[in-house]
């Protein structure tokens, strides 16, 4: 199976459990590595067959602009449900970065795997 990606996609949110974190925005970052067949997509040159990455990351964005949540790992799984439900991704690998949430770090955050793995001509 062939992955389309996502690199570095910054987005201001509330995010956090501290009452300090409540009151302000912060940037998370995330990257997405979804798998999809792009054989239809590049036969006909045509982005109807395509992910349409565009869309994706407009829906991400959307979506966690508008949330409030206290942890990472809420919002990254709800994150994969949208991607895997909305856009029929079949198997995604989401990391979530939350910059400056610790001082001695640059990033922290986690990866998570959802939806099903394809073999190599599989899917």
């Amino acid at each position: 199976m062939d992955t389309v990606f996502i690199r570095q996609l910054s987005v201001a949110t509330v995010i956090g459990c501290y009452d300090w974190e409540r009151t302000i925005k912060q940037t998370v970052v995330l990257d997405l590595d979804m798998h999809w067949d792009i054989r239809a997509a590049s036969a006909g040159d045509d982005l109807q067959y395509a992910l349409d990455y565009a869309k994706v990351s407009e829906r991400l964005i959307s979506f966690i602009e508008g949330s409030e949540f206290q942890l990472i790992e809420t919002m990254a799984e709800q994150c994969c449900a949208i991607v895997l439900a909305e856009f029929n991704v079949p198997w995604l690998r989401l990391s979530l970065n939350k910059p400056g949430a610790v001082s001695a770090a640059n990033t922290v955050g986690l990866v998570i795997e959802r939806g099903e793995k394809f073999s190599e001509g599989g899917g």
